[in-house]
């Protein structure tokens, strides 16, 4: 019997969330269609129409697509543009309700690097551990942040015994 085995690590996020925009920030960025139609309204009613309508779906797409994205991947967060390997990270505190308002507001450290949505009331506090980065903590919005919390501990943990792991060398 033959055994095979899969040496393809898995590379799929642990976690992956788009921190788009709320349902009113939506319906705000889609009012702009009707002001549009209204200018183009002396060149003609259905040209106004189709004008605006494609200016509203336009502007409601560019805001969804271009909100940014928290993944925890193999060993690596990526908060917006930012990323860090996961081995530099502390333990993360989840925070929801006053604890979050809290942490977003006096509580938010001078020296962090924040990702912080408003209509998002979740968060997550990371500490950064790397002697050498100027940052002391990373403070990212989530609307699941137990979700992205476990993520975290789950690549630390998996990075951490991988660090651990003694290489082994196979002849060809």
């Amino acid at each position: 019997m033959r055994l095979m085995q899969n040496t393809m690590s898995d590379t799929r996020p642990r976690y992956r969330e788009r921190l788009s925009p709320s349902i009113r920030m939506l319906v705000t960025v889609a009012l702009a269609g009707p002001m549009v139609a209204l200018v183009f309204v002396p060149v003609g009613s259905t040209v106004a129409l189709v004008v605006g309508a494609v200016v509203a779906a336009v502007l409601v797409a560019l805001i969804v697509l271009l909100a940014p994205v928290v993944e925890v991947s193999h060993r690596e967060l990526r908060a917006g543009r930012a990323h860090i390997d996961v081995s530099f990270l502390g333990e993360p505190v989840a925070l929801t309700g006053p604890d979050a308002k809290e942490a977003r507001g006096p509580g938010l450290p001078a020296r962090g690097w924040h990702l912080i949505r408003g209509g998002i009331d979740g968060l997550v506090v990371v500490p950064n551990d790397d002697p050498a980065d100027p940052v002391a903590a990373w403070t990212i919005s989530t609307r699941t942040p137990d979700r992205l919390a476990v993520a975290l501990r789950a690549a630390r943990a998996e990075a951490a015994a991988a660090d651990a792991a003694p290489e082994t060398t196979t002849r060809p």
